[in-house]
């Protein structure tokens, strides 16, 4: 057992950490919103973190205090909501694909910014984020409870008021607002959640990865978190938990199928391509899984056979 958690210690969390992006993203899905935000909003997290840990929450011990990262975590989670809700605003007056080109332009504005700032190490990033645990696998003491915790809060969400004003947005924002519900307020709420709990995963994430830079917060990130709701299932939680986690670990299974050696030499191309074409196939999967599971692999459906059978 503890020879599989050193092997596999560090993508488990990895899953975990996915889980929870596809959740900052699933937000503003439940509100209709077609947001690619989250990447910008995760690596301001990392960033704080980042520049907290190594800059000013200084420790001589070897391990960094816990209680600084759950600090770092409070302030990402903080900065990003207001973040969130600045651009959310006047970003939310667009619709579709309009919005969604916002907020690709937002992740590449701070992108650009941390490419060119010195306080965020320029081009290279930040090295040498100190650790709170000794082995990887031990980020699940705060990446697990902070996923059961999101899920919770996520189920109640869906059954409260505030819940079902979102799905009514989504559904038909006009007849939603020809009832009473403010849809910009709700929208604005909806993306400022999300981006809390994007900036929070981000903190966690800078501890983990020990380094952070430009590269986590960009546009192939952003259509990577879409795969894991879009695919996932756009229609409820669990949709993006299950996409967050299965979608993480798919490179590393292509890349294990590809290094088993089953390819013989003059399919080399194929094994190349599963070592690096996670992109093309993430790209792939979209467009066959809007044709074929238009609502994702988990659908609220499958739930209400299940109690029909009892």
């Amino acid at each position: 057992m503890a020879e599989f958690f050193s092997t596999y210690g560090s993508l488990i969390v990895s899953m975990v950490l996915g889980a929870l992006l596809g959740l900052s993203l699933y937000l503003p899905l439940m509100t209709g919103q077609l947001s690619l935000a989250s990447p910008g909003f995760y690596a301001l997290g990392g960033y704080i973190a980042a520049i907290l840990s190594t800059k000013v929450f200084t420790s001589s011990s070897n391990l960094f205090p816990l209680h600084l990262l759950l600090l770092e975590m409070l302030i990402a989670g903080l900065v990003s909501g207001i973040l969130g809700l600045l651009v959310g605003i006047p970003a939310l007056r667009l619709r579709g694909i309009y919005l969604a080109i916002a907020t690709i332009a937002f992740v590449e504005v701070l992108r650009v910014l941390s490419l060119n700032l010195e306080i965020t190490g320029g081009a290279v990033g930040i090295f040498g984020i100190p650790q709170p645990f000794q082995t990887q696998i031990e980020y699940l003491w705060i990446a697990l409870p902070l996923l059961l915790i999101s899920m919770i809060l996520f189920y109640r969400l869906e059954r409260v008021r505030v819940g079902r004003a979102f799905t009514a947005i989504r559904e038909d924002e006009l007849a939603a607002g020809a009832m009473g519900i403010n849809p910009t307020y709700y929208k604005v709420l909806a993306f400022t959640l999300g981006a809390i709990l994007a900036g929070i995963v981000g903190a966690i994430s800078a501890h983990f990865l020990n380094t952070w830079n430009a590269r986590q917060g960009t546009f192939d990130a952003s259509i990577i978190y879409l795969t894991f709701v879009l695919i996932g299932g756009s229609r409820t939680f669990l949709g993006s938990v299950v996409g967050g986690m299965v979608f993480t670990a798919l490179p590393e299974v292509l890349r294990g199928i590809a290094d088993s050696g089953l390819f013989p030499s003059w399919l080399g191309w194929l094994a190349q391509f599963l070592r690096d074409g996670r992109l093309i196939i993430f790209g792939l999967l979209i467009v066959i899984g809007t044709i074929f599971f238009p609502q994702g692999l988990v659908t609220p459906d499958i739930f209400k056979m299940g109690k029909v059978k009892k």
